[in-house]
């Protein structure tokens, strides 16, 4: 039993097997097959000195080339969005600066007041009643909204247009095929979903209609449409939104959404390779009891004094698992601060002008390219470029330009086509410069 990490003597070791009740480390472990127990020596490299490890890790990190030092055009759920310098200067506070909620949550009031501001600030953006104190991240928060609709509805079919951002479909599979949701795909057309698909397949069996708006594609879903042809099936109507847009577009709750979710990324958080992100997620007041996660409220004590408190948690580490409507356990509260922080500094003029930045240069690149789908989009359009995908984007990152995102890999009828997203933070000579890289 050669731990040398673990700074015990053989005595100490001595001491715990005696206690475990065995003679030998082998012993021990006598359980797990020998076949399958290496025998030999790992095959490490040598060991290094501090100084030598330092070295080495740093020329291993220097071959990354991070977003911020690229031009990026890189969306598909994550997108290259200005973040003010304040948000930072507040998450590293110290009494800030973890992603945990403390159990003792009444203890720590800065905490939750953070939180219940959150989801006041996500409730008003997205015109909805209520959100909770935030999700993993817009793929796990659209899997749940298809949960809650089942559980509401008490019905086992969720229609989910192909719009949707494919990583999300995969994670509202993984969730379907687990509490046996039968889950229908609908085709689009010009870069929107098939609204006559979606209204043959949505019937009195569907409790859910899921979709993104604007859609992976970036194109904006007819709506008011399809909240009518949900409604009128008794279904309820998910929406994954970018909350950018929201600046600009009606909200979820105009256009009659129950449920709203979307990836909180573009809120004050930087590109990171898998995360950590942030899901949104609001509902109607009806919907209030079957939410997911935890929901902070504001109340009074005996004295009078205004305080926070967690008024809601439906997860089965609180109640019973029976009764429980989602097992997601921790929010992401330094995400939802920073979110909070972000949609301050903005307020509702700042928003709508990150909005129109998006929405103006996109349209000025879309210009200059030619798009494959003729639909109204926001800040991402879909183009063939003439060159292979994969040889343009190297040929761009050689240039300093990360590139659009091949769409080939998510639709096999799409090869040849890739996806650019324009923020507020690329330069008209930027735009002019991947112009020139791309009509060549």
């Amino acid at each position: 039993m050669r731990m040398p990490y673990i700074p015990n003597t053989d005595q100490n070791r001595q001491a715990m097997l005696k206690r475990i009740g065995v003679k030998n480390f082998d012993e021990l472990i006598a359980d797990i097959p020998a076949e399958i127990r290496l025998k030999a020596e790992l095959k490490l490299p040598k060991a290094l000195s501090e100084m030598e490890a330092v070295k080495e890790i740093k020329s291993l990190s220097a071959q990354n080339k991070p977003a911020s030092s690229l031009i990026s055009f890189l969306g598909g759920g994550a997108y290259d969005h200005y973040i003010p310098a304040a948000i930072d200067h507040i998450l590293l506070r110290s009494e800030f600066y973890t992603a945990y909620t403390p159990y003792q949550a009444e203890v720590s009031q800065g905490t939750l007041q953070a939180i219940w501001e959150f989801q006041s600030l996500v409730t008003a953006l997205t015109g909805m009643d209520a959100a909770n104190a935030s999700m993993y991240d817009g793929a796990t928060a659209l899997a749940e909204a298809g949960v809650l609709a089942c559980n509401h509805t008490k019905r086992k079919q969720l229609v989910v247009a192909r719009t949707v951002n494919p990583a999300y479909r995969q994670v509202l599979a993984t969730y379907a095929g687990g509490a046996g949701i039968d889950v229908i795909e609908i085709s689009f057309k010009d870069g929107v979903t098939d609204l006559e698909a979606l209204k043959k397949a949505v019937g009195s069996n569907t409790a859910g209609v899921l979709i993104q708006h604007p859609n992976f594609f970036g194109h904006l879903e007819q709506m008011d449409e399809i909240s009518d042809l949900t409604h009128k099936a008794g279904a309820l109507l998910a929406v994954s939104v970018d909350p950018i847009s929201l600046g600009l577009l009606k909200t979820p709750g105009e256009y009659g959404a129950d449920i709203v979710t979307g990836e909180g990324q573009p809120l004050g958080m930087p590109t990171n390779l898998g995360g950590p992100y942030l899901g949104l997620f609001a509902v109607k007041t009806n919907l209030l009891r079957l939410i997911p996660g935890r929901l902070v409220g504001l109340t009074t004590d005996a004295k009078g004094q205004e305080g926070a408190v967690l008024t809601l948690q439906t997860r089965e580490q609180h109640i019973r698992r029976e009764k429980a409507t989602s097992n997601i356990c921790s929010n992401e509260a330094l995400c939802a601060l920073a979110a909070a922080v972000y949609l301050s500094l903005m307020g509702r003029s700042g928003i709508k002008q990150v909005a129109e930045l998006c929405l103006q240069k996109s349209h000025y690149l879309s210009q200059k390219l030619k798009p494959s789908f003729s639909a109204p989009f926001f800040k991402e359009f879909v183009i063939q470029p003439k060159q292979p995908v994969a040889k343009l984007l190297e040929e761009l990152k050689k240039d300093g330009i990360l590139g659009g995102l091949d769409l080939e890999k998510f639709y096999p009828e799409l090869k040849g086509h890739m996806m650019l997203a324009v923020t507020e933070k690329r330069t008209k000579e930027e735009l002019d410069l991947l112009t020139s890289k791309i009509n060549v």
